[in-house]
């Protein structure tokens, strides 16, 4: 048998917590020194600890660990229970993550503000070019909803050509549409320029039209961080009095495994004052 302070220690809890755990009933010692009133507990009542502490993590009060203990939870079930509690921590601390990077890149913009020169703004024009791509929908142009939708268009889109035979010829090119539903939902087509002649199953190929005129700059580091660049870009169409006509298309330049070195030009088509 073990002291109340073994069996907290072999069981990672207090014994605060074990003195409680016996007060409302829920584990009791296995004997307890009827002169001295020192409580002791067996290995095998480490198997009831870890059930009750499994059902707490689980958001359960101790009455209504009580409860279920009482109904003798077999195993499977309490791992099943777990395991589905696991999958909404895990999506609860992914969305806290995406709020913490879209505060961060609020934060930077709002930094930024004044700060970036708008002096490395570029009007060119923008040739057609023939892309293989791949498309979908996203909820909204929000970073939470794009990022969550490119990415694996782009890993689809490379493992496709890949399949095929077909090297990529150019950077790769992210082009934005409404769709059209009212709904701020945006259609994201992930492409890539490749060869005339360009056929691949699942994929379409087709001309990119061309831009006349783009106000272009250049965004260095991650996307997540593209606010105040695309802010930037959005001053200065203002300032200078042209007119937006659409998304800025993204052109990847160098996307190395180092997010922070990715460089990205954006192109935002315009109309001249």
């Amino acid at each position: 048998m073990f002291t109340i302070g073994d069996f907290a220690r072999h069981g990672r809890v207090s014994v605060r917590m074990l003195r409680h755990y016996d007060a409302i009933g829920l584990l009791r010692p296995a004997r307890v020194d009827p002169h001295t009133g020192y409580r002791f507990y067996t290995a095998d009542q480490l198997a009831l600890l870890n059930r009750v502490i499994a059902l707490k993590d689980l958001g359960f009060t101790l009455e209504q660990v009580g409860a279920i203990l009482d109904e003798r939870i077999a195993a499977d079930e309490l791992r099943g229970m777990l395991r589905l509690r696991r999958a909404e921590l895990e999506a609860a601390l992914a969305e806290a993550r995406a709020r913490l990077a879209q505060v961060g890149a609020r934060l930077l913009a709002i930094e930024s503000e004044g700060r970036m020169s708008v002096q490395d703004v570029v009007v060119k024009k923008i040739p057609a070019v023939r892309v293989a791509e791949l498309s979908a929908v996203a909820a909204s142009f929000g970073p939470q909803d794009i990022g969550p939708v490119i990415g694996p268009l782009y890993e689809e889109l490379c493992g496709r050509l890949e399949a095929a035979g077909i090297t990529g010829s150019g950077p790769g090119i992210a082009v934005y549409e409404d769709t059209g539903e009212g709904d701020g939902s945006v259609l994201v087509r992930a492409a890539v320029t490749v060869p005339e002649g360009t056929s691949v199953p699942g994929v379409e190929v087709r001309v990119l039209p061309g831009v006349e005129a783009a106000a272009t700059v250049v965004h260095r580091g991650p996307m997540d961080d593209v606010l105040p660049t695309a802010q930037t870009l959005a001053r200065w169409i203002g300032t200078n009095g042209h007119t937006s006509l659409g998304y800025a298309r993204e052109l990847y330049l160098e996307c190395p495994e180092d997010r922070s070195r990715w460089v990205t030009e954006l192109q935002e088509p315009i109309a001249r004052a």
